[in-house]
């Protein structure tokens, strides 16, 4: 035998490293991905990890993986974070949550794709390419956010903006940007720190020639919007004003009874007992949550009258949600999922807040002549249908008429609807949702993270309801004032709060520049995406590092 270390260089086996480096640095991104991605979001507390969530697939693409090796790997990845993130789903649906998840994941990961063509082209390029490049993948990350609101019915759960919920000092930009603003901000961050290690480490560049200026361009992005924080807090002084009180009612009302006629009438010995117990804390208003009540508050005429003759008792005015059945003429019937006012002197009032985004599978099944073989998640009768008014519902508080703008279910993960909300003269959102679908595990926390978002976009305070939790107040400015919780049970539980309400003075009916000029930063992240590929695609070649 001939020992390897006398055969010629070009006759000898490659290096282990050399045969399976590809393969170990794909599984050690793969798994890197996975855990930052999770760990980035509620209900975990490390919002931290989303400074270097898409650190490991942005390092690995400087590297020139192939097609097929980065783009397996890094979708794989998002699929499997993506499934851990919804796996509250599987209390509604294992097979919904089995194709959601995945779907999702690979819908996010696409920016991955971008990013594998991007990076390695960048290296050795003037300055101002280099930024706009960062720049455009940035953008990029914004537009991919922004098209799951609206494509295929739009499921924008969890933008990277929503990982920050409870670090107030980056969400401020929201109020002139939208969310997207703050989404951009995090992915620059990600990027100018692949930018610095790959400048430090792989390029050859010695003294001051290693500095990156895309990381400074993310630094002061980052600083941008800590200063918007920090100018915020400061001006807040001396403009906090008293508001009202409010008393929340968490029922806690199990899902699987919900609907059963049988249980109806402990149902409402529970909503009697709950809302007399808040009643006696002399709040200006009492919230009940989504669909509480067992029968239609409108179409069905004892449950109106349980709800008038509760309200009465009470002395105080109910914003609740409830069904409203609506003839049409003939045998058909309209379902609406609403929220509704009763006050002790007029009862029920006529007019109502009807649900804008309906829940597809669950309030409807989408393409019915097609997919009406699919069975439902709610298991109620006929498909609701979707309202199409944004006007506030104006209930009485200390003898001035407050508007109120309705969030239903999961409506608040999308912000054009709380915007026209707001635009329609909402002084106050209001979340009332029903959560017992999701089981006691992180969904009540991820969606309350959207709220957050609402509140700072809008400049307007958000108080949620739900049947079991999260229940509290957020401020104009994201921060949360009060959550429900028991010692024991944590959020999940029966029972109710009143909480005492202020704002701030300065945006008493004002609205914020986001609210005024709508998704103006996703036009201008479309263009720097478009802007940073034509830059790169036809820019001057590649050369030695500057």
């Amino acid at each position: 035998m001939v020992s390897d270390s006398l055969l010629d260089p070009y006759d000898r086996p490659p290096s282990w490293w050399r045969v399976h480096g590809p393969e170990v640095a794909a599984a050690v991104v793969f798994v890197a991905t996975v855990v930052l991605t999770v760990l980035s979001f509620p209900p975990f507390r490390f919002p931290e990890a989303a400074y270097a969530m898409l650190l490991p697939g942005v390092l690995w693409a400087y590297t020139r993986p192939t097609w097929r090796l980065y783009a397996t790997t890094m979708l794989a990845a998002q699929a499997v974070a993506w499934t851990i993130l919804l796996s509250w789903l599987h209390h509604v649906t294992w097979l919904g949550w089995l194709l959601l998840g995945p779907f999702i994941g690979v819908w996010v990961g696409v920016w991955y794709l971008a990013a594998w063509w991007m990076m390695p082209r960048i290296v050795g390029r003037p300055i101002p390419q280099r930024l706009f490049a960062v720049l455009g993948l940035a953008g990029a990350w914004v537009v991919v956010e922004w098209s799951r609101s609206w494509l295929l019915g739009g499921f924008p759960w969890l933008p990277l903006s929503a990982s920050q919920w409870e670090r107030t000092s980056i969400l401020q930009v929201a109020a002139y940007t939208g969310a997207g603003g703050v989404s951009f901000v995090l992915v620059m961050m990600n990027l100018g720190f692949a930018a610095y290690a790959h400048r430090l480490f792989r390029e050859r560049a010695a003294g001051i020639n290693k500095r990156s200026q895309e990381f400074f361009l993310a630094l002061f992005l980052l600083m941008e919007c800590v200063c918007v924080h920090f100018q915020e807090s400061f001006n807040r002084r001396g403009n906090v004003v008293p508001f009202m009180r409010v008393a929340l009612v968490q029922p806690n009302i199990p899902q699987e009874v919900k609907w059963d006629p049988a249980r109806a009438p402990g149902i409402l010995d529970v909503l009697t007992a709950t809302t007399l117990e808040a009643a006696a804390g002399q709040p200006d208003i009492l919230l009940w949550p989504e669909a509480v009540t067992p029968l239609a508050v409108r179409g069905d005429e004892p449950a109106k009258a349980f709800v008038e003759a509760l309200v009465r008792r009470a002395g105080r005015p109910l914003l609740l949600g409830s069904i409203a059945v609506e003839a049409r003429g003939g045998p058909e019937e309209a379902w609406f999922n609403g929220a509704f006012l009763a006050t002790p002197s007029e009862g029920v009032a006529a007019a109502y807040y009807a649900k804008r985004k309906l829940v597809p599978f669950g309030e409807y099944v989408p393409l019915r002549p097609l997919l009406s073989w699919l069975e439902k998640v709610v298991p109620v009768g006929g498909d609701f249908l979707p309202g199409d008014s944004t006007n506030p519902i104006l209930a009485p508080v200390r003898g001035e008429p407050v508007a109120f703008g309705p969030l239903i279910c999961y409506e608040d993960i999308f912000p054009e609807l709380a915007r026209l909300s707001v635009l329609s003269g909402a002084g106050v959102l209001v979340v009332l949702t029903n959560n017992g679908w999701f089981g006691t595990g992180g969904a009540a926390e991820q969606h309350a993270a959207h709220s957050v978002l609402r509140a700072v976009e809008t400049r307007r305070p958000v108080l949620r309801c739900g049947n079991a939790g999260w229940s509290g107040w957020i401020d104009e400015f994201g921060v949360v004032r009060s959550v429900l919780s028991d010692p024991e049970r944590g959020i999940y539980f029966r029972g109710s709060r009143s909480i005492d309400l202020t704002r701030d003075a300065r945006w008493i009916d004002r609205t914020s520049f986001y609210v005024e000029h709508g998704n103006w930063f996703v036009a201008l992240a479309a263009f720097l995406a478009l802007a940073g590929w034509w830059l790169i695609r036809s820019g001057s070649p590649e050369r030695g590092p500057k």
